[in-house]
């Protein structure tokens, strides 16, 4: 067990394990841990095999680790978007499921086009009517906080989405009353996920386009302040999100995007930010590819094709600002 240990550069003390054989009462301590045991192993083993330069096209939280920094994890030219693949291993992601279809029939909401579950209290327009969140929503939430250091407290709300193969989610843009950076872990299945201008920013764009194109043809040669937006900052965008990966976005793709999901079971998804040509030949999609059920690479061009054949689970984590622990206040 310490060779194991050693190998993988942990310090066998930091666990609750004893260094050599010893009596009973730490052997109990010892079988007490093992499922967790086993849980940290695998991930920390797989995490030492993907740190090749192939994995630092597909990523893994050890990177995040070593480098400090999520720089390495963003993706499109509008800020700010970060995908992180495989942030969970799959026996996580199989844990995630059992305790979300585990939680009481009363959790669910079924709304038109999905399923959903709200934890951590009611959002009112005043601010948020508390509840805890569960342990095992905890853990998650405390490290996606912790390892990306973007939220200024902890993750007190949490969305759990269901979405059918064939099901979606219209345009749409967060509330105000979160903090302006969102996380999403998705869970089974890959999806497609859109980005577009904000309505607003299009008509404001366009205003400003004519205003300069007014002012050209009429022959005004001095200096137009106009504040100068690249093409990317205003064309709609996708991205690819793979089970087990995190997605986070925060300012403009926060405050000036509407997000959404086609209500498709195929999805084509060559134009996705984050599928580049280095991310299909580095095995971006592996065993998904080879499956040939979720991930297709169709003709001569390669066209990258999703098939939605598994239901979809997402967690939407967030914080929001403004907490109410006693109703009667409000």
């Amino acid at each position: 067990m310490k060779t194991i240990f050693n190998l993988l550069g942990l310090n066998i003390y930091d666990y609750g394990l004893p260094p050599e054989p010893m009596a009973a009462p730490c052997l109990t301590l010892h079988f007490n841990n093992f499922p967790v045991l086993l849980l940290f192993l695998k991930r920390k083993i797989s995490s030492k095999i993907e740190l090749s330069d192939s994995s630092k096209v597909s990523g893994s939280m050890e990177t995040i680790q070593e480098t400090g920094s999520l720089e390495h994890f963003i993706v499109g030219s509008v800020p700010t978007l970060i995908y992180i693949p495989n942030f969970i291993a799959d026996i996580e992601e199989e844990q995630l499921v059992k305790n979300i279809y585990g939680a009481p029939v009363s959790k669910w909401k079924s709304l038109k086009n999905r399923r959903l579950q709200n934890w951590g209290g009611v959002v009112h327009e005043k601010g948020l009517i508390a509840q805890d969140l569960p342990s095992w929503l905890t853990r998650i939430t405390q490290r996606i906080q912790e390892e990306s250091g973007l939220f200024p407290s902890a993750i007190n709300h949490v969305l759990i989405n269901e979405y059918l193969p064939n099901q979606g989610i219209m345009p749409h843009q967060d509330g105000p009353a979160y903090y302006p950076v969102v996380a999403i872990l998705s869970l089974r299945s890959p999806v497609l996920m859109d980005f577009d201008p904000h309505p607003n920013l299009k008509r404001n764009i366009e205003s400003s386009t004519n205003s300069v194109d007014n002012k050209i043809c009429e022959g005004e040669t001095t200096e137009i302040n106009v504040s100068k937006r690249s093409e990317d900052d205003r064309c709609s965008f996708s991205i690819l999100l793979m089970p087990r990966s995190l997605l986070i976005f925060k300012d403009k793709a926060y405050s000036e995007y509407l997000h959404s999901i086609k209500d498709d079971d195929v999805q084509q998804c060559n134009g996705a930010v984050n599928v580049t040509r280095n991310t299909i030949d580095n095995g971006l999609f592996g065993s998904l590819c080879n499956s040939g059920q979720v991930v297709d690479k169709e003709g001569e061009t390669d066209d990258i094709v999703i098939h939605r054949t598994n239901t979809r689970l997402s967690l939407t984590c967030r914080v929001v600002t403004k907490v109410h622990k006693n109703l009667l206040r409000l």
